[in-house]
């Protein structure tokens, strides 16, 4: 561990990061492959094994695999890993009997590269908890962060536990109701869309060749994703309360819901484990630093994940925090001044406030029943499907591979 200055009475590390998740662990591991003598302490809420519970897959963008695979994490779940070969768009009414597809785009960011894979979150959490273990990091479950003392050469950080830890760096990864968020005085602006998203499972007769669909009916998108097997998992968006009635609802019910929104395409379905709705909003955190303090992931936004992109740009964040601190490091800088935390704050924040302001405006866009924002919507999908640059280009949207700078680990290459 490198030296360090006086601080509370109690333990001593170099970084301390709040949340186990997807986030906190990829940062962590980003740090300590780069620079393996900061010592990193990774805290965690949940109680131990919860995260084996979680039923969810998500949509891993060709970027962040990149950086998988540098961290050395892709191969260990590489065959949990399900790629996505085309993506289809329609916009029609729940009854309609012909659902036209108005946008169909390749799989391909690149020549042999698919621009998003779909994952299992337990296989994702397992293959970085293995990856951090074997990088030295420390990570503790059942222990919430109770309090901070930001100091002017560390930051002291109270545990739930009654420990402490005097860090040069606290990393807030703690989820979108962030109590460190809290704790900092940061602000946000928020507003709920009155909207959930019911997450499940689905085992269906016939394979889905790897095709994602996404419907946008009505009460919200229908996001049909693609998983190994005659399985995909969806993301199904419903008012609230209707939200709340579906999943409280029979097996027989949900399922005939169920079939109403997914058709026959793909034969019998049948719903696998549990089904969950969560709220959405848009959440995003006015600063994502102060001295001492870094947001990343959900603590700094919270978007719709109507692009699928909310886990995404976590790992962006991942990346930029990574190669700002491990940069500052190596100049012999302060990694928790807030110049150096300054310089992640403006890489990330306009990206974020772009993609925040993307998936609000086509919530609002696709999520009613207009008879003119439907036809607008029409002749807009179908121009967008008849003009190949404008495909390529949200192609590499959706695989995080855009033009400018972007952190190195997320280009595959090391920091």
């Amino acid at each position: 561990m490198s030296d360090m200055i006086d601080g509370p009475a109690g333990e001593r590390a170099d970084i301390v990061i709040a949340g186990a998740g997807y986030v906190g662990l990829t940062t962590a591991v980003a740090i300590a492959d780069a620079a393996p003598h900061l010592s990193i302490v990774v805290v965690d809420a949940a109680p131990e094994g919860v995260w084996r519970k979680d039923e969810r897959a998500s949509a891993v963008a060709a970027a962040a695999i990149r950086m998988l695979e540098r961290l050395q994490i892709w191969d260990a779940v590489r065959d949990e890993a399900q790629p996505i070969t085309e993506m289809i768009v329609t916009d029609s009414r729940t009854a309609d009997p012909v659902r036209p597809v108005f946008l169909t785009f390749g799989g391909e960011a690149k020549p042999g590269e698919p621009f998003a894979h779909m994952l299992p979150n337990v296989a994702l959490n397992q293959a970085l908890r293995e990856r951090a273990e074997a990088l030295g990091i420390s990570i503790r479950q059942s222990v919430a962060v109770a309090g901070i003392e930001p100091g002017m050469a560390s930051i002291g950080v109270r545990l739930a536990d009654g420990g402490t830890i005097a860090a040069r760096l606290l990393i807030a990864c703690d989820g979108v109701r962030s109590k460190i968020r809290d704790m900092a005085g940061i602000s946000t602006v928020h507003w709920d869309y009155g909207q959930s998203g019911i997450v499940a499972t689905v085992a269906h007769e016939r394979p889905h060749e790897g095709r994602a669909e996404e419907h946008f009916l009505p009460s919200g998108p229908f996001a049909i994703l693609p998983l190994k097997g005659n399985r995909s998992s969806l993301v199904w968006t419903e008012p609230t309360r209707e939200a709340e009635r579906l999943v409280a609802s029979d097996d027989l019910l949900f399922e005939m819901e169920l079939e109403r929104r997914f058709g026959h395409k793909l034969g019998a379905l049948t719903v696998e484990g549990g089904r969950r709705a969560f709220p959405l909003g848009l959440t995003l955190a006015r600063d994502f630093v102060r001295p001492r303090i870094a947001l990343a992931g959900d603590a700094a936004h919270g978007i719709h994940p109507i692009a699928g992109q909310g886990l995404n740009l976590g790992f962006k964040d991942a990346a930029a925090l990574a190669q700002t601190i491990v940069e500052a490091e190596r100049l012999g800088l302060d990694i928790g001044a807030l110049d150096v935390l300054e310089t992640y704050q403006r890489w990330r924040r306009f990206d974020t406030l772009q993609m925040g302001i993307t998936t609000d405006v086509l919530n609002r866009l696709f999520s009613n029943d207009s008879r003119l924002l439907r036809a607008a919507r029409s002749f807009g999908l179908s121009l967008v499907d008849r003009a190949p640059p404008l495909k390529e280009f949200f192609i590499g949207q959706a695989a995080g591979l855009t033009k400018g700078p972007s952190p190195r680990l997320l280009q595959g290459e090391p920091i």
